[in-house]
């Protein structure tokens, strides 16, 4: 049976149906956009803040200057959801492309959207050691429009890579829907940073799904520091033991800016470890959203995650919302989770204050050193610099 669908949904059901997404448009008028009853968006309910959606996005020739610029990187365009014309690919990177529509299918409206609504997909195979830094400028151009766009990534065994995401375009109030697929091989290391700096009108998804086989390696970290409304969910999956995943994210929203981080972790076979580790700087009237899910299957023995989600808040008026989840059913395991929210101390700006730091910077520094835990670890300068140079912007 459908459901009375509100003006957005009815635009987007027509998108699905001119796109010849027939299927897709049939399931979307029995559910329509998610609300606060599906418990992936209960804090981000899609069908009161999408209050309009504009027209499919066409190609343009309109291109705004690069919101983050990686010194040296291979950087492979794409504007309003297609690839564009790329420079030479380094050694041991293929570039191509494929039939859009790279993600699972979940029982996720905005998944579904995207696999119905996107075109043409980038395509990367990296067969061995890249050192060049592989830059994925992914740009919202010309005026508002409805963008959907796929990325399919697979590291081949014992390859490494180190891939940068962006997301930014024109000042335009954008909807763009993402994703992006990433297969680790046997004893592979990856470094993925996704970095979203679209405009403040801007509405932002991003799905993420990493497969993850044996003796991986991987090393995630999400910013959001853009759009109105920011919402990446990230589905990791452990197929391989003895793999490692580090997941981590920071979210800086600002007057009334939605951010929205919702993981999804299955440790599916013995011996693998995560770390999932995720911090919000909030002020003005924002609201920040940590989701985190880790499941651990019955055969996953040996299996070691934890999870910590933390919140400094500058203003009084602004909100951080948590909900960590275990689900764990196997017996032999280290699993934990945490969550701490608060205000900057007051001792450590007395103390800075009082050796004739300005309050300010003050607690510039206290920020600073606050995010230092999710930058360190980031050992290529160009990119720890370029990260840096993102909280600097957004605290100045």
């Amino acid at each position: 049976m459908s459901i009375k669908l509100n003006k957005s949904e009815h635009i987007l059901f027509e998108q699905l149906v001119a796109a010849g997404a027939k299927n897709a448009a049939e399931i979307f008028a029995k559910s329509g956009l998610p609300t606060r009853r599906i418990e992936q968006y209960h804090y981000s309910d899609l069908h009161a803040l999408l209050a309009d959606i504009p027209q499919v996005g066409e190609q343009t020739k309109q291109v705004s200057a690069p919101a983050l610029r990686i010194a040296g990187a291979y950087r492979i365009l794409m504007v309003n959801g297609e690839v564009q014309t790329t420079t030479v690919a380094p050694a041991g990177v293929d570039v191509g492309t494929i039939d859009g529509g790279v993600l699972s299918k979940r029982n996720d409206v905005i998944i579904s959207l995207n696999n119905a609504l996107s075109k043409d997909a980038l395509m990367l195979k990296l067969t061995n050691d890249v050192d060049a830094i592989i830059h994925i400028d992914r740009r919202s151009e010309g005026d508002a429009s409805h963008i959907n766009g796929s990325v399919k990534i697979s590291l081949a065994d014992n390859s490494s890579a180190t891939i940068i995401e962006t997301f930014s375009g024109s000042d335009a109030a954008h909807l763009s829907n993402n994703a992006t697929s990433v297969s680790i091989g046997k004893n592979a290391k990856a470094t993925h940073i996704i970095v979203d700096l679209s405009s403040k009108k801007a509405r932002h998804f991003h799905s993420i799904e990493y497969d993850i086989q044996a003796k991986a390696l991987l090393h995630s970290l999400i910013v959001h520091s853009g759009s109105t409304l920011a919402r990446t969910q990230l589905f990791a999956a452990f197929n391989g033991e003895k793999a490692h995943a580090d997941l981590s994210g920071l979210m800086l929203v600002d007057d009334t800016q939605h951010s929205d981080i919702t993981i999804d972790v299955l440790h599916g076979v013995p011996n693998t470890t995560s770390t999932e580790t995720y911090k919000t700087v909030l002020r003005g009237q924002s609201k920040s959203i940590f989701q985190g899910k880790i499941i651990v299957a019955k055969d996953a023995q040996k299996t070691d995650a934890k999870m910590m989600s933390q919140a400094l808040m500058l203003s009084d008026d602004a909100q951080f919302l948590t909900k960590p989840e275990l689900e764990i059913f196997a017996d032999d395991v280290i699993c934990g989770h945490g969550a701490t929210c608060g205000e900057l101390d007051e001792n450590h700006l007395f103390y800075l204050m009082s050796r004739g730091i300005a309050p300010e910077v003050a607690k510039s520094m206290l920020v600073r050193a606050f995010l230092e835990e999710l930058f360190d670890p980031i050992k290529n300068e160009i990119i720890h610099e370029a990260l840096e140079s993102i909280a600097d912007n957004w605290l100045t």
